[in-house]
């Protein structure tokens, strides 16, 4: 399960996201957003390798949704995602990836849609994240999820001859599945005001 080591990380996360996340199509806040850590959840790297984080970040124009990746040396091919690198008190220097460019992290939320794997607490170890819910009522397993392509408010990856896995970005409160999903997502985060929410975050359809 996942071990979350109590320790520095220069630049922290939110910096890093700070400069990237105006660069991203999907985002409609400011320039310059202050961005809040709300919610989210981890899953496992079955080798134990790569740390995966769902992070729902808030500002002034709403919440989003953040899949990262954290690797200890840099994935060939993908500077495109690079999100930015920083320093690990314990682990040293990390790499840290938009999640939907990353195989480790779409191998797992195919998993974990299915049931495979559960859900981990964000900022605790050896803990499940019990608000995190998730459905697939397909027969076979889920496939591996195609390349990934931003729209507006989202990140989809077709799967030739199979479903589309849609990664809500931009997240909506009291969000439900479109009815033909076959498979779903929802999650919990802290609005501004303190009120706790739940929304969509991901969902598969029939291609």
């Amino acid at each position: 399960m996942a071990v979350i080591h109590q320790t520095y990380v220069k630049p922290t996360k939110l910096e890093l996201l700070t400069r990237w996340l105006p660069t991203r199509a999907w985002y409609h806040g400011s320039p310059e957003p202050e961005l809040v850590k709300s919610g989210g959840f981890r899953l496992d790297d079955p080798e134990g390798e790569v740390g995966i984080e769902f992070m729902v970040v808030t500002d002034g124009s709403g919440a989003y949704l953040i899949p990262l990746t954290y690797r200890a040396a840099p994935l060939p091919g993908t500077e495109h995602a690079l999100v930015g690198t920083m320093e690990h008190g314990v682990l040293g220097p990390r790499w840290a990836y938009d999640g939907c460019h990353d195989p480790v992290l779409a191998a797992g939320l195919a998993a974990f849609i299915e049931g495979r794997v559960e859900a981990q607490a964000q900022s605790v170890s050896d803990t499940l994240d019990r608000e995190v819910a998730r459905s697939w009522t397909g027969t076979a397993r889920v496939p591996a999820p195609g390349a990934p392509a931003d729209t507006a408010d989202a990140t989809e990856f077709a799967v030739p001859d199979g479903p589309t896995l849609r990664l809500h970005r931009v997240l909506t409160p009291g969000s439900t599945p479109p009815e033909d999903a076959i498979g779903q997502v929802t999650g919990a985060w802290a609005q501004t005001d303190g009120t706790r929410v739940r929304a969509l975050f991901a969902t598969l359809q029939p291609g």
